[in-house]
């Protein structure tokens, strides 16, 4: 099979024959058919996340089901299914306690199944790989959907859909008539956009330096956006909300200095939610005065706190119903070989989402 393998930091992706291994017990292979290109994925690549080279990324994709081995239970051949970039083991104690988004197992599913030409072992990103023709992961890393909707669609609820939404709605639990703030309006941003009106917020201040990415989010969503490079944040947003500040502000960057913004964006008695990833070293200090003397809270957020088995339905449902809107988050599809050009895109703020799809 063809997969895009990660070489080197800093370094293209390199479409290449590989080598799968034998599937075992509980493994279930899957024909990749769409997968997106998420920023984690250049978060690796750069090594903001560590995962040292070489290895098969991709971690947001969707298929079909075409082999499983003993004991799968949740899924048979000829199924559809969506990555989980968190698996669901069932029996760890956050799984029993309904925070499965917290696995046990998330770190130990990374390992690999193929080999280079040359016999190297390639370490899957979480467990999945999705940069691939095909792919081999544990069943608890799947999730079986029954829908019509497109691929390049379903591939979108295995991290940026699941992770955006489900921070305004689990995370965050944004109540009706609030005001919120979303600093990053990439793809998991244009998600928190549509999380926050669907709870029904009433104002929505989407803020970005992209014009693409400010323009849509209004389609999504925002009632008002704000452009970074006109000035301080907090200030605009203080101005823009009489000087109360936000009742939600959520930072979908993963940079320290932006949730300190975003938290100064804050009214008192408001929620500052974390959902980007900053690099594993770094410390976020945020000034105790209005944590403690004006009940702010800062809380983090991965994978939007979902319970995948509940939360991949009810997206799916958000978005056959006409409330979740998905087309306009792929702002194109490409060829599997056309990858790096995907990445580059991405890095320069042409696209919300590009997602390979595979013929």
């Amino acid at each position: 099979m063809r997969a895009a393998v990660f070489t080197e930091l800093d370094g293209p992706l390199s479409v290449e024959e590989v080598k799968p291994y034998e599937p075992g017990p509980r493994d279930v292979v899957v024909r990749i058919i769409a997968s997106g290109i998420c920023h984690s994925d250049l978060s690796v690549m750069n090594g903001t996340l560590p995962m040292p080279p070489p290895g098969i990324l991709g971690h947001e994709g969707a298929g079909v089901v075409e082999w499983v081995g003993e004991g799968v239970t949740r899924m048979s051949v000829g199924d559809r299914v969506i990555g989980s970039f968190i698996p669901v083991c069932g029996t760890c104690w956050y799984c029993k306690n309904n925070q499965s988004n917290l696995c046990e197992q998330t770190f130990m599913v990374s390992v690999p199944h193929a080999d280079r030409a040359d016999g190297t072992p390639l370490p899957a990103m979480t467990g999945l790989g999705t940069f691939a023709e095909q792919m081999t992961c544990h069943e608890m890393s799947l999730v079986k959907v029954e829908t019509d909707l497109p691929d390049e669609q379903l591939a979108l609820i295995g991290c940026g859909v699941t992770t955006g939404v489900g921070a305004a709605l689990n995370t965050a639990q944004v109540e009706p008539g609030s005001i919120v703030v979303v600093i990053g309006c990439g793809g998991v941003g244009q998600a928190v956009i549509q999380g926050a009106r669907i709870a029904g917020a009433s104002r929505i201040l989407a803020v970005d330096p992209v014009a693409l990415k400010r323009d849509t989010a209004m389609k999504l969503g925002a009632t008002e956006t704000i452009n970074p490079d006109d000035g301080d944040v907090a200030t605009q947003v203080i101005m823009a909300t009489g000087g109360r500040s936000a009742d939600y502000v959520f930072e979908v960057i993963g940079n320290v200095d932006l949730i300190l913004q975003a938290f100064m964006c804050t009214r008192p008695g408001g929620t500052t939610v974390a959902v980007g990833v900053p690099r594993t070293d770094a410390m976020v200090s945020v000034p105790s005065f209005p944590l403690v003397l004006q009940e702010k809270k800062l809380i983090g957020c991965v994978y939007g706190s979902a319970k995948v088995l509940r939360d991949f339905p009810r997206l799916i449902g958000l978005v056959e119903s006409g409330r979740l809107d998905l087309s306009d988050m792929v702002t194109k599809t490409i060829a599997l070989d056309d990858i790096n050009e995907g990445f580059r895109a991405m890095k320069d703020g042409e696209v919300i989402r590009s997602v390979i799809v595979n013929s």
